[in-house]
């Protein structure tokens, strides 16, 4: 593992969620995703109902996650890109994801276990020498 695939995973580990992005039906999908790293390794859970499990499995997808909403000076993202496949966790692996959410868009959640096997890592980071990016609100 390179030093950058192990500063990703660190900064990985820092955070609880990210964003699954695949395609559907050859169009740009994105979902919300809880993580986490066992072996070297990506596992997301996921929402059965978003249906992109069945599009990620076997394919090429990008898992991207950040603190760019922490008001930390030192923001990062990191995405890791590589062949997902629906999988079945062990006790301890579902024990690390931690309690699951109990309904997603209004429907109860019904989780499924994506995990990546990352071909190429990229961290980013943003370091602010003064104070961190005001906030927007709407």
């Amino acid at each position: 593992m390179s030093s950058e695939e192990r500063r990703a995973i660190d900064l990985l580990t820092r955070v609880s969620y990210g964003r699954l992005a695949t395609s559907r039906r050859a169009m740009p999908f994105v979902a919300p995703a809880r993580h986490i790293v066992a072996d070297g390794r990506v596992l997301l859970r996921l929402h059965r109902g978003f249906d992109c499990h069945r599009a990620g499995d076997g394919s090429v997808v990008a898992y991207g996650a950040d603190n760019l909403n922490s008001g930390a000076p030192a923001l990062w993202s990191v995405q890791f890109t590589g062949t997902a496949r629906t999988v079945d966790v062990t006790d301890e692996q579902l024990a690390l994801f931690g309690p699951r959410p109990h309904r997603i868009d209004g429907q109860d959640f019904d989780p499924v276990y994506l995990r990546v096997d990352p071909r190429f890592v990229t961290v980013h980071t943003i370091d602010h020498l003064e104070e961190p990016p005001a906030r927007h609100t709407a």
